[in-house]
Order: C-alpha cells, then sequence, then structure tokens
C-alpha cells in the first residue's frame, strides 16, 4: 500500500527556494526485510523536515500478478533453507556487466505502474532498494521519466544491481560504500551519510537502568545485543549459546518476527529472548554490545546509540559483504571464527577499541551532511514530470499480460523454488539455474 507523509506545516526556506511551493519527492522502497523501508522512513522524515511533500511506494506492490510477493517468499525461502545457494546466486549477478534477461524482463514489467504513481507535482523520485534504482534508471535513459531519479545505497557493500545507469545519483552512508559504487560506474556518488530515527542517541546515566528494568534485564550484567534482522535468519541459535559460554555477556536476543525461533532460544536455556521488538532505542539504551549477521539499519542504529558493533556467523551475500565493509571502515570488528569471540567482546565491551568504535560511529551520523543537499542540489531546475504519453499508456495495457505472466513465471519458476532445489540436488543444476537468471543460455 502506499504511504503519504503530506505535511502541513510550514514549509522550510530549502524547500521553497526551489519553487512556488512544496515540492513532492516520490520515495519507492521494497517491504523485504526492514532495512529498505527503515531508509524509505528516515528520508521521508528529513524531506517532510525542509518542506518537501513525500508519497511512499513499495516496489513489491508495483509488480505484477503477486510477483513482488512471490519474489520475497522465494527470497526468504533460499536464505532459510539453502544460505550457500544464496550465497552463489549473490556472486552471479554481482558478477555479471548487467541483470539477466529475466530480472531484466521483471524489472520492465513495473516500468508501468511506476510511472503511474507519480503525481503531476513530482519532482524527484528516490529508490532505497535495488530493483526499483533499475527500473528508474531504463526510464531514465528512455526519457519517460523527466525528473532526477536518486538512489538512496541502504548497505554497506555495494552488489551490482545497486548501480544502475540512468539513475541521476548514488547516495551512500559512508566513503567505503561511496568507493566501491563508484568503481562500478554509479553516477553522481555523494557520501550522505545514515538517516537513521533520531531517537537512536547514547544512554544517559539514568536511561541505562531504567531501560534494564523495563526489559526485565540483569541490572549490571555486560549485555550483548544479538540481532539477525526482521526475518530473524541464519545461525542465531548457535550464535547466542557460543555468546553464553564465552562468560563475558549475557546474550539478549531480538528474533523479528520469527517467533519460533524466539521460543527456541529459551528452551535452549537463552533467558532473554524477544520477538518483535518496537523499542528497540529503549533496548539498545539497556546493552552495551550489538552483535549482528546481516550489516543492515540496525548496525547504524547501534553506532548511533554509541554502542561497539560486531559482525559473527553472517549470513552469505550481502552479510558477508557488508561485514567487510564495516571493518574496513573501522565500524565494526568481524569475528570469522568462534574463538575471538570472547577476546573481541572484551575488547569492544572494555577496551580502547571498543571506544574507537562507539566514538567512530557516533562522528559517522554527527558529521555526515544528509540526503537533502544532495537531493535539492538536482530537483533545483523547475523540473517537472509530464504524464506518460497516450502511447505508452496503451502499450503499458497491451504489455501488461505479458509482463505479468513473465513476472510470476519469473519468480516462481525461475526465483525462488528452482534455486533450492537445485541447490540441494547437485552443485551442476544450481549452477546452470544461476546461469539462466543473468543471461547466459549455454
Amino acid at each position: 500500500m502506499p504511504h503519504r507523509d503530506d505535511q502541513a506545516s510550514q514549509p522550510a526556506p530549502s524547500a521553497l527556494q526551489l519553487g512556488s511551493g512544496p515540492r513532492r519527492i516520490v520515495l519507492i522502497s521494497a517491504s523485504v526485510g526492514a532495512g529498505h523501508d527503515g531508509a524509505a522512513a528516515g528520508l521521508a522524515d528529513r524531506l517532510t523536515a525542509h518542506g518537501f511533500l513525500v508519497d511512499r511506494h513499495d516496489f513489491l506492490d508495483l509488480l505484477p500478478a503477486r510477483a513482488g510477493r512471490l519474489l520475497c517468499s522465494g527470497y526468504h525461502r533460499l536464505l532459510t533453507w539453502a544460505p550457500e545457494g544464496y550465497q552463489r546466486l549473490y556472486k552471479a549477478t554481482d558478477q555479471a556487466s548487467r541483470p539477466g534477461a529475466l530480472w531484466r524482463a521483471l524489472f520492465r514489467s513495473a516500468e508501468h505502474r511506476t510511472l503511474a504513481v507519480l503525481p503531476p507535482d513530482t519532482c524527484a523520485v528516490i529508490s532505497t532498494y535495488p530493483g526499483a534504482g533499475q527500473v528508474l534508471g531504463a526510464l531514465r535513459r528512455r526519457g519517460l521519466l523527466r525528473v532526477p531519479a536518486f538512489t538512496y545505497l541502504t548497505d554497506f557493500s555495494v552488489h551490482a544491481m545497486w548501480v544502475a545507469p540512468g539513475v541521476d545519483a548514488h547516495l551512500a552512508v559512508h566513503p567505503v560504500p561511496a568507493a566501491q559504487a563508484h568503481a562500478q560506474g554509479a553516477a553522481g556518488v555523494t557520501v550522505a551519510g545514515p538517516v537513521t530515527d533520531p531517537c537512536f542517541t547514547p544512554a544517559t546515566a539514568e536511561q541505562r537502568p531504567a531501560a534494564r528494568t523495563r526489559f526485565g534485564l540483569p541490572a549490571h550484567a555486560p549485555l550483548a545485543l544479538l540481532v539477525a534482522g526482521s526475518w530473524g535468519v541464519g545461525p542465531v541459535r548457535q550464535a547466542a549459546v557460543e555468546i553464553q559460554k564465552t562468560g563475558v555477556a549475557v546474550p539478549v536476543v531480538v528474533c523479528g518476527r520469527n517467533q519460533a525461533l524466539a521460543e527456541e532460544l529459551r528452551r535452549d536455556g537463552i533467558e532473554h529472548a524477544f520477538g518483535w521488538v518496537d523499542d528497540m532505542p529503549g533496548l539498545m539504551h539497556a546493552c552495551d554490545v550489538l552483535v549482528q549477521n546481516a550489516g543492515g539499519l540496525t548496525s547504524l542504529e547501534a553506532l548511533a546509540a554509541g554502542l561497539p558493533v560486531a559482525s559473527y556467523r553472517c549470513i552469505p551475500g550481502h552479510g558477508q559483504t557488508n561485514a567487510q565493509a564495516l571493518e574496513e571502515a573501522g565500524l565494526a570488528a568481524w569475528i570469522r571464527e568462534p574463538a575471538q569471540l570472547g577476546p573481541v567482546l572484551t575488547e569492544l565491551l572494555h577496551g580502547p577499541r571498543g571506544q574507537a568504535q562507539r566514538a567512530a560511529g557516533i562522528a559517522l551520523h554527527e558529521s555526515a551532511p544528509g540526503p537533502v543537499p544532495a537531493i535539492t542540489e538536482r530537483t533545483g531546475h523547475g523540473l517537472t514530470p509530464t504524464a506518460p504519453s497516450a502511447a505508452v499508456r496503451h502499450t503499458g495495457r497491451r504489455r501488461l499480460a505479458l509482463t505479468a505472466t513473465i513476472a510470476a513465471a519469473t519468480v516462481s519458476l525461475g526465483v525462488a523454488a528452482p534455486l533450492a532445489y537445485a541447490y540441494a540436488e547437485a552443485p551442476t543444476r544450481f549452477i546452470a539455474v544461476t546461469h539462466y537468471l543473468h543471461g547466459d543460455r549455454r
């Protein structure tokens, strides 16, 4: 469903200088996990504070015939049932010079609906999801989208799918992903900084004990907050038990929407296991270090909250590449072996390494210019979109049935089930499927 964040408050001067009144920016995210939507929410807050009107849309809803939901479900199943299969797919698509034929057909099927959700007063469109960025770039290249298109890079590492020819600017949270994007040929690369919720701040002396009491946590023991995204995927049970065995910190585990995982952890003797937590700023106030496995939005929130971050037992694909990039940036320690877990946690809790990471995390949020200057710089030329021409509208309708069929087949037959099945049956069959997905018909 679309979200509209129009605000009736008085526009800030920076927005008024761009035209005769408030201008509209459309954000396209995707409800694949929570990180892409979280970034969109942060962007919306900052843009509305500067006087823009903001619409939000879910890219999965812009795909026809429930293809978006099939895509999300297939991705979830692949991470859960065949994580090494996801690793192979991630690597194969990262090494391809362009998306394969089936991916291009899937993205093409979203073009008509994407244009249809842009109101006439739209002055820019921003994607926080790679697929949406590919669609916007293609529309810009063909002249069908007549306002600037931006991609906000939510990850600390930049997969090739994030870089879309035709997109006017790629906004990064840190110089490390900015350099990766630039090396892959991304246009207008700018370090904009994180867009985390301002509620994530270092705990005061009063907030920490109050938060521990509220969540029923030990009053004095060091607490390691273990997170695994909104889906609670990866070897979380193993990581929680290993943290507990170190004796260095008490594990506090957030399982997201995976309530079954929370119950399993309690049976394993992990006392503090939560499902979905609405007050993550409060829980971070209660804890002393974050242990994560994907390098997503929660890592940035922890850095804003003054927690040192460790990457451990990372999920394949972006989990591992994000861990490497965060380590390169000096923002998180990547624990590659179980034997390193206790010593590294000790350093982060009590040593200079933890102090340095806390300072770097806070500085990342305080020193970044934010995304609004980069956006306003490119939307200050009076550009307004025009509605798609009649030819475009009719072509979109004629193509809709065909693209719906292609998209549904792409996801249900070409992305989800066969990937997990092929990898379970034989590596050679899996490799053949991934070659097909990125356009190799040999």
